[in-house]
């Protein structure tokens, strides 16, 4: 039987005395060094990964930060801008509960600009299809002129007011203004909403003169339709008639709108500018309008070969806009300054004078509100003579009076 060799515990755990009984040369102090360092650094390691459940606390200069995990494994890093040690605490207790709960790892309000916000109303205005995207991206690089690098909490009430009286001095109109101002609130809202600034700013409107003023008398409205093409013609009488908006309403006007047999032109719903569809009577003066349009758009598809699908077209090219004829024929009718939308505007008046129930005349025009519509009815001349003219016969002559 052969007997193995006893080794005490202390003399196998002396390194030298090891190397010595198994015949290998012992390893130099350099060696040993380095593996006590990938060690240290191995314990460290499992330190650091030991405490990303919880995150940790840690100094720059003077101001404490704090270093968590996200739910993907990230780091995140943030200073506390404190050099309360609790504060910090608080701060790092927060996101960790927020992280727990499954919610995203928000920016820091401290880090986001008011360019950030108004980027971001872009895209939720994109992802939406709101149609006033081009007026809010115009007022946007409005914004972005005098906001550009500013961090949105530290803008006041005062840099919202500073900037609308500079605006006001570049020869801005107070309506203008107030669209830029309106898209900043939009903003704002936005971005409290989705939890990426905590407050806002007061962000008051101008004061400014909407009241609607501008109307045709029929003299004044045919002496333009003389002056204009024919086909210009017919969208501006077509807008007489109905008071549809042009840009959005009349111009993409399409023949499958058009219910002959229904006598009625409809505007489908998701079209229009409060996205509700409505219908409007086709009226003897809208019948003759679309009749000769029908006639042209018959004449231009035999000589194109083609199906023109548009109401108002020119040769094929749907109307897309007619601002500089229409100013022209303004001018020349000896009414300058006059709107298309002064057409809408006219629609409403005649509406008023012809008895139809504001509710009805309401859902023909596209008006919201009441405010809206009586803003829009307005009192001419001739109706003021008449009225005087009323007054007089209604009222006894002076002799009986004196009996």
């Amino acid at each position: 039987m052969i007997r193995r060799p006893k080794f005490r515990a202390q003399r196998i755990l002396n390194p030298e005395r090891l190397y010595r009984m198994i015949d290998i040369e012992p390893p130099s102090t350099a060696v040993v060094e380095m593996s006590r360092t990938a060690l240290c650094r191995r314990q460290s390691t499992m330190a650091r990964r030991s405490r990303r459940g919880t995150g940790h606390l840690y100094k720059r200069k003077h101001v404490w930060w704090f270093k968590w995990f996200n739910v993907e494994g990230k780091p995140q890093y943030r200073s506390s801008r404190s050099r309360d040690r609790q504060v910090a605490g608080a701060m790092l207790r927060e996101q960790l509960g927020q992280r727990d709960q499954g919610l995203p790892v928000l920016p820091d309000p401290r880090r986001v600009s008011v360019d950030m916000i108004l980027d971001a109303l872009m895209v939720e205005y994109r992802t939406n299809g709101r149609r006033s995207i081009d007026r809010v991206d115009l007022s946007r690089r409005n914004l972005v002129r005098y906001f550009a690098g500013r961090i949105a909490v530290t803008v006041t009430g005062a840099d919202v007011a500073r900037y609308a009286d500079l605006r006001l001095k570049a020869s801005a109109a107070p309506a203008t203004v107030n669209r830029d101002l309106a898209a900043l609130r939009r903003a704002y809202h936005l971005a409290v909403r989705q939890g990426v600034l905590p407050t806002m700013p007061p962000i008051s409107a101008l004061r400014e003169d909407n009241v609607r003023t501008g109307f045709f008398e029929v003299e004044q409205f045919d002496a333009v339709c003389r002056r204009l093409g024919e086909v210009e013609a017919d969208v501006a009488r077509f807008c007489y008639h109905t008071g549809w908006r042009t840009k959005s309403e009349v111009f993409p006007l399409t023949w499958a709108q058009v219910d002959w047999n229904g006598g009625l032109v409809r505007l489908e719903p998701g079209t229009t500018k409060n996205r509700e569809g409505r219908a409007f009577p086709i009226t003897p003066a809208l019948r003759a309008i679309l009749e000769r349009r029908l006639e042209f758009t018959r004449r231009c598809e035999r000589a194109q070969g083609r199906i023109i699908p548009w109401v108002f077209h020119r040769k094929g090219q749907r109307v897309k806009g007619m601002t500089k004829s229409w100013r022209t024929a303004c001018k020349n009718a000896g009414v300058p300054g006059r709107l298309l939308h002064d057409l809408r505007r006219t629609a409403v008046r005649n509406l008023e004078r012809a008895s139809v129930s504001r509710s009805v005349a309401m859902k023909m025009t596209g008006h919201k509100t009441e405010s809206v519509y009586r803003r829009y009815a307005i009192v001419s001349e001739g109706d003021l003579r008449e009225a005087g003219l009323k007054l007089a016969a209604s009222r006894p002559t002076g002799d009986s009076l004196r009996g």
